[in-house]
């Protein structure tokens, strides 16, 4: 049979795992795929973490340790998520060593409430650095205008970033210019350039739920046509976008120094509508020097019926503005929609990790009273936020 997820790889798609929770790492899960699957990395977000503690057993015996020791919630939630990537960080290594550092990389998000603080976003972001002190740890940091100086600081420090809930290319492109003024700098504060990774992720499937909800309100024959285009059309023009960047001579002269290129990760890859094809957004969006991460579910359905058919995304640059210019044309606002996914991709990653501390609250206040078991009330939610959710 053929391997169709090393076709992909060879295609230049890193595979990575859009998931963790201690049952895949305890059970050999993880490393299974990284042996058999070719997943060379593994993503996380609030949504993940509430989801894996609110309906498994494993973290029992490490709550009934943080509530005999009395840590308050924020710190029980920090001992519990770290553990889990840093046990990931090393079931990773062997990909961390073979790529020379590029892949084997486990992401961990600063808290989505701190978005909008600069200073908070640096400093949680040492602090998750410090905790899990593994080489091949990725810190996730937003987006936000106001995560774009944090990007620059913590880079600066010589700690690696995953830049997540990107939505528009300009907003891409300002991450970019964050991401080489934090190399400059580190270079300066005499930072190894060559142990400093970076990926923009770059989010799929939500662009196209929302841009397809307002296209399906306009109701017009011609604005139904456009359904299912919008995302694809943005993530290939962001690698347009890349491809300048990472060929200008400020990057070669940084690329001298032993820098690696921030990759262009494309995140929230599971499709919202039964309607598309279930790989589309692995398919359409294959080019060199890119990550694809993505759920199980997309990493089984991508082995068994994917198609890697060369480069998907270089020289659909003219039909990819073309795409843009019919969704105007239509009333489609690009501008509005990138403001709005944004908005909710944080407002989402807040509920997501308030669940994550109710439910290590009332896990710890069980643990106190003898009882021991994690709260699985959460679970619901969680779930049906991870249904929505995305790297």
């Amino acid at each position: 049979m053929t391997d169709k997820l090393n076709e992909l790889t060879a295609a230049g798609v890193a595979v990575w795992l859009d998931d963790l929770s201690r049952v895949r790492l305890s059970s050999g899960g993880l490393d299974q795929l990284r042996r058999e699957k070719h997943v060379a990395g593994v993503t996380t977000n609030p949504t993940i973490f509430a989801k894996a503690l609110s309906d498994a057993d494993e973290y029992n015996w490490q709550l009934r340790d943080l509530a005999t020791r009395g840590v308050d919630v924020e710190e029980a939630v920090r001992m519990l998520t770290t553990y889990d990537v840093r046990w990931a960080c090393d079931v990773m290594r062997p990909s961390y060593d073979g790529s020379d550092g590029v892949d084997g990389r486990v992401s961990i998000e600063v808290d989505p409430r701190s978005a909008h603080d600069a200073d908070k976003t640096v400093a949680e972001a040492k602090a998750l650095w410090w905790l899990v002190d593994r080489p091949n740890l990725f810190i996730k940091i937003p987006a936000t205008e106001e995560g774009l100086s944090a990007i620059t600081d913590t880079l600066a420090e010589g700690i690696s970033v995953n830049v997540t809930l990107i939505f528009g290319l300009d907003r891409y492109s300002a991450v970019m210019e964050a991401f080489l003024a934090g190399l400059e700098q580190a270079k300066a504060n005499g930072h190894d350039l060559s142990t400093i990774g970076s990926v923009a992720s770059f989010f799929v499937s939500r662009v196209d739920s929302e841009v397809d909800k307002r296209l399906e309100k306009i109701g017009s024959d011609q604005a139904k046509a456009l359904r299912g285009k919008a995302a694809v059309a943005n993530a290939q023009l962001a690698y347009e976008r890349y491809t300048e960047v990472f060929s200008s001579d400020r990057w070669k002269a940084l690329e001298a120094a032993g820098a690696h290129p921030q990759r262009p990760l494309w995140a929230s890859t599971s499709t919202k509508n039964p309607d598309y094809r279930d790989v589309i957004y692995v398919e359409e969006l294959i080019a060199a020097g890119t990550v694809n991460t993505m759920p199980e579910s997309v990493i089984h359905a991508y082995a068994d019926h994917g198609e890697t058919r060369g480069d998907t995304v270089t020289g659909s640059y003219d039909a990819a503005r073309q795409v843009f210019a019919d969704l105007e044309s239509v009333g489609i606002d690009m501008s509005d929609v990138i403001a709005t996914l944004e908005r909710e991709g944080v407002e989402k990653f807040e509920v997501s990790w308030q669940e994550l501390l109710d439910g290590v609250r009332k896990s710890l206040d069980a643990a106190k009273q003898g009882t021991g078991a994690p709260n699985k009330a959460a679970t619901g939610n969680a779930q049906a936020a991870q249904k929505a959710g995305g790297a």
